[in-house]
């Protein structure tokens, strides 16, 4: 979907993986909005409820789209959310799975608060790629990108690549 705003960016992994930060800094440098799902539904209260056993709302899915329909019409967006197969294909120009070492998730996890089955199921979806198998499902393949961020490094080189992917498609749209 073309836009005269710009692209439309997902970016997308497992909680910890360092979206947020990466699409804060993104957004910044690259004149785009920011769109981190789980503020929005927060701020809207876009929720179906309460998950007791995992300790968090859940999401109402139709209605984030409903709400982001007319700006992601509109382009120019980075998109967080660490769920990504909801979102209608035609949305995004490109996406970005954020991929952690399991050590390095674990105690990030941690350090937020995670603990028992939650952090134990977090820790397995990536070591299982679901993040990644479920944005190769749900989008085309070529536009689908795997992109390691487990250092303050790997984020610097992460959105420099990302800028150079901006700037390619500025020039052919």
């Amino acid at each position: 979907m073309a836009s005269p705003h710009g692209p439309n960016v997902l970016l997308t992994g497992t909680p910890g993986t360092g979206k947020s930060t990466l699409g804060r800094e993104l957004a910044q440098r690259a004149c785009l909005n920011y769109v981190n799902i789980g503020e929005m539904a927060k701020e809207r209260e876009l929720y179906d409820g309460w998950d007791d056993e995992y300790e968090c709302h859940v999401l109402n899915e139709d209605r984030v789209v409903d709400e982001l329909e007319d700006q992601m019409q509109q382009g120019g967006n980075v998109v967080d959310y660490h769920g990504c197969d909801f979102f209608p294909e035609r949305w995004f120009d490109i996406v970005f799975v954020l991929r952690t070492d399991n050590s390095v998730l674990y105690e990030r996890l941690e350090h937020r608060g995670y603990t028992g089955k939650k952090l134990q199921e977090n820790v397995q979806c990536e070591i299982f790629q679901t993040i990644l198998d479920e944005a190769r499902e749900a989008y085309k393949i070529e536009i689908v990108h795997e992109l390691p961020s487990n250092t303050p490094g790997d984020m610097e080189e992460n959105i420099e690549r990302i800028l150079l992917w901006l700037e390619q498609w500025k020039l052919t749209h």
